[in-house]
């Protein structure tokens, strides 16, 4: 995505929830998918370049998703000292349905769902077969990376063995949609959407080359759906794709724990990452984490004592902090404004890895106890003779702190945050209000009017 600026397409008023006061205020013009729109290839890719520009939207994985896990899982690792109300009511869990970020994370999420089914519905029109699997790869990968936010956040933790009847979000799959017509559509379960987020991952597996340049390929496709297995409890599968990226994606960890942030390309063991430049895109990890020297609005988001007392003297992690003016201590993961958004990077695979083998008794690829000291030998902290369930969550935190994993990994292993059990109706967004208003068959989530 690197210097590719963001297009507005002529479908921009074709989305199930529309731009500004989310009203489906739609002209005849604009009601069905025109024949100059998704007449040429260029069109289709044009379409899909606009898909990864939504997504990469500071209301999704511009980093907002990234921050809303951090401070919705918080109890003791970050203070916000923002001024946004609806940010600070995510980080005191006491969520409005017409909270903003909420409303503005579900429209642009289902903006980019909506344009990767218009791609999918028009694949006709690529006549190269190579460029025609690149794009519906790319299209299901962007799909699926948008639904897995959404049942995350909407919806409650899967749970592995059980039937999980719970509500999700929407599944549309189609883009060829009547607006004379009821637009009303209702929730499928978390069951049905990991099924789908599953479905698209493994078909775009088969048509993603090995390398991609900057977009989605094979192996971001494999992280992420090992991402998705272990949030589902799929330790088998989740430990096949994350062997499978460390053994042939290629990618090394950077030399340094300090290389793998900060920088305006993909590093060594970047397997997605958002690219932002000083034309196009935006990071708010940057904007709310950092000073103002870097871009920042001077750290809304502070780091706490508890959260640095998790590192040992040596390692260089416990040491990865500086302070601002007002003396608050502020994560050096994001000093740049221009910087990528690092959203999956190889490391994490280690520590799924890891996490799997624990839990199945397996060595497959490595041992629980050679991949946690991968990741701790580049931090210089000590190395550990034997591993825990609890040492693995222990350094997923280390690690992978404030890049959005924090609630996530909570509700998965059914910890707490405060005195809020991990499913508790507190810790899921509602569904937002203006959805709530126009779409009669929606149910809102429990705890919400």
């Amino acid at each position: 995505m690197k210097n590719i600026k963001y297009i507005i397409l002529a479908l921009s008023g074709f989305y199930l929830v529309t731009s500004c006061d989310r009203q489906l205020d739609v002209t005849p013009e604009q009601s069905i998918v025109t024949d100059k729109v998704i007449s040429t290839p260029e069109n289709i890719n044009n379409i899909l370049i606009g898909t990864y520009a939504i997504t990469g939207r500071a209301d999704l994985l511009g980093g907002d998703v990234q921050m809303y896990a951090d401070l919705l899982g918080n109890s003791n690792y970050l203070y916000w000292y923002g001024t946004y109300a609806s940010l600070r009511n995510i980080y005191t869990k006491s969520i409005v349905s017409d909270n903003a970020y909420v409303r503005d994370t579900w429209q642009y999420a289902y903006k980019a769902i909506y344009q990767t089914n218009v791609i999918l519905d028009n694949l006709n029109v690529v006549t190269d077969a190579d460029d025609k699997k690149r794009i519906e790869g790319e299209a299901k990968f962007l799909r699926a990376i948008n639904y897995f936010e959404l049942v995350r956040f909407y919806g409650k933790q899967y749970i592995a063995g059980t039937n999980n009847t719970q509500l999700g979000v929407p599944i549309i799959l189609d883009s060829k949609i009547d607006f004379s017509g009821d637009l009303s559509v209702a929730r499928n379960t978390v069951e049905e959407v990991y099924a789908q987020v599953i479905k698209d991952l493994t078909e775009a597996i088969t048509k993603l080359p090995s390398d991609n340049s900057y977009y989605a390929d094979e192996y971001s496709a494999k992280a992420l759906l090992a991402r998705v297995y272990l949030q589902k409890g799929d330790y088998v599968n989740a430990r096949a794709m994350a062997n499978d990226v460390i053994e042939n994606s290629g990618k090394i960890l950077t030399g340094t724990y300090d290389a793998a942030f900060n920088t305006g390309e993909n590093t060594s063991e970047d397997l997605f990452a958002m690219q932002v430049t000083s034309q196009s895109g935006i990071n708010d990890l940057n904007t709310f984490y950092a000073d103002e020297i870097y871009g920042g609005r001077g750290g809304d988001i502070a780091v706490r004592d508890e959260y640095v007392d998790l590192f040992e003297a040596s390692d260089v992690r416990g040491d990865f902090f500086y302070y601002n003016g007002y003396g608050d201590r502020l994560t050096t993961k994001f000093k740049n404004q221009f910087g990528n958004l690092h959203v999956i990077r190889l490391a994490e695979m280690y520590l799924i890895r890891a996490e799997a083998n624990l839990t199945l008794g397996t060595s497959v690829g490595a041992t629980p106890e050679d991949d946690v000291n991968e990741i701790r030998n580049r931090a210089h902290a000590s190395s550990l003779s034997v591993v825990t369930q609890a040492d693995i969550m222990e350094e997923r935190s280390r690690e992978l702190g404030f890049e959005g994993f924090l609630i996530h990994d909570i509700k998965r292993t059914k910890g707490s945050v405060g005195s809020l059990s991990w499913n508790s109706d507190k810790l899921v967004f509602p569904i937002p209000l203006r959805e709530m208003q126009v779409n009669n068959k929606l149910v809102q989530n429990p705890g919400y009017n």
